[in-house]
């Protein structure tokens, strides 16, 4: 077991393993009383502890009993003071500050310094000691974008300016060309004229800023190394587009019925269905509900639109069909015309203001092509056809041409007794 050396007559067994441990702070404070002896012929890895036999000397065992009884008030008084250091500890995200104590612990340390529980640390410790690293790379900060504006460029107000051009033409010819037949002939020219004209006060409001407002909805922005994020997007819409739309439009069918004949009822019908197509298109436009809701909003204008051409192509064509050959050729013509264009118009919605496939110039582009070929080409063909046939060309007596007569008018007390 023991190891006996012996110094100036005295013996001592040396015991290895044996040793004082002080575990309050996590380091091993060994007090060793093998200096009393004979450190060098320590042979066992650990501190060890020395015991006496009886011939030791008496001041030997006093300086051994000393050694002994300051060892525990040391021990005493570290437990004293980490008891006292752990009962209010000052939190933080990287160091457990002591309160009234220059000491801390560090809970981001490399594994180069790792400590053992309720280990105290000194700052300098701290300091010098390499922060520890992560396998998981950290994660890219998402910083929310402002609302994405979608508006006309310079290719689209361009193009609404030469519109307004082209309508302001058109009308002043339709107006010359009014001038020019008797007043019983001038409905078509009238309607016609009355068209390009309201085409010509939307596009001057669109071109100038007037007629435009925005359209919020969102959309998900898909991310590699970050989640996906909902952006707010406002799109430029033209709502006077749609005022125009609801005033034209139906006069282009009026312009058609009267061509075929048609009766004032399906006149009726026809201008009806015409204003909700237009009317669900703006609210599609401008619906900040779900996508569901604004297609939904489309498909009634789809269906009112099915109703416009039913009543030009079977029931225009049926009255149509009592006239003489070339009026029924030029409806035909005009009519098969007026709804290949009206039929690209939804295309070119569900493209822009409802589907957000194509950007504002483009739909400026689209629409203006449509517009110019629907209203000053549709009046030219209409208006020059229309002169060289005297068939196609209605004359309107009474009320139209003279108003009212001495035999339309009201009087009042003029009656005479016999």
């Amino acid at each position: 077991m023991g190891k006996r050396v012996r110094r100036s007559g005295h013996t001592a067994t040396i015991i290895p393993g044996a040793r004082f441990d002080c575990r309050v702070t996590g380091q091993s404070y060994m007090y060793s009383y093998l200096l009393l002896v004979s450190w060098s012929t320590l042979s066992s890895s650990h501190p060890p502890s020395v015991v006496f036999d009886q011939r030791q000397a008496p001041s030997q065992l006093l300086i051994c009993t000393t050694c002994f009884f300051f060892d525990c008030c040391l021990e005493i008084f570290f437990r004293l003071i980490f008891l006292s250091c752990s009962s209010k500890p000052l939190h933080s995200p990287a160091v457990i500050l002591h309160k009234n104590s220059s000491t801390a612990y560090h809970t981001s340390l490399a594994p180069a310094f790792s400590p053992k529980p309720n280990m105290i640390i000194s700052p300098e410790m701290i300091k010098t000691a390499p922060t520890a690293s992560t396998s998981v790379a950290p994660i890219p900060t998402v910083v929310p974008t402002p609302p994405q504006v979608i508006a006309a460029g310079d290719a689209g107000n361009r193009t609404l300016w030469v519109v307004v051009v082209i309508m302001a033409i058109s009308s002043l010819a339709f107006y010359g060309m009014a001038f020019r037949v008797p007043v019983q002939k001038r409905l078509f020219h009238i309607i016609t004229a009355f068209i390009t004209t309201f085409a010509f006060l939307s596009y001057f409001a669109m071109a100038t800023g007037d007629g435009t407002s925005f359209a919020s909805y969102t959309k998900t922005e898909h991310h590699k190394k970050v989640p996906s994020m909902d952006v707010e997007v406002k799109r430029e819409i033209y709502w006077a587009r749609y005022v125009d739309w609801s005033i034209t439009t139906p006069l282009l069918l009026l312009d058609l019925a009267l061509l075929a004949g048609l009766s004032g009822a399906n006149i009726l019908v026809a201008i009806v269905a015409d204003v909700i197509m237009v009317l669900t298109g703006l609210f599609a436009a401008f619906g900040q509900g779900k996508a569901s809701q604004k297609w939904g909003w489309y498909a009634w204008g789809c269906i009112a639109y099915l109703v416009v051409v039913y009543q030009l192509a079977i029931g225009g064509r049926e009255t149509v069909a009592r006239k003489d050959s070339k009026t029924k050729a030029f409806y035909a013509s005009i009519a098969g015309y007026t709804l290949i264009l009206w039929t690209m118009y939804p295309i070119i919605w569900g493209l822009s203001e409802g589907g957000h496939v194509i950007n504002v110039d483009s739909e400026i582009i689209a629409y203006a092509v449509l517009d110019v070929l629907a209203k000053p080409v549709f009046g030219f063909w209409l208006l020059f056809t229309h002169d060289s046939m005297a068939s196609t060309s209605p004359s309107l007596e009474g009320f139209w041409a003279h108003g009212f007569g001495e035999q339309g008018t009201l009087r009042v007390g003029d009656d005479t007794e016999d």
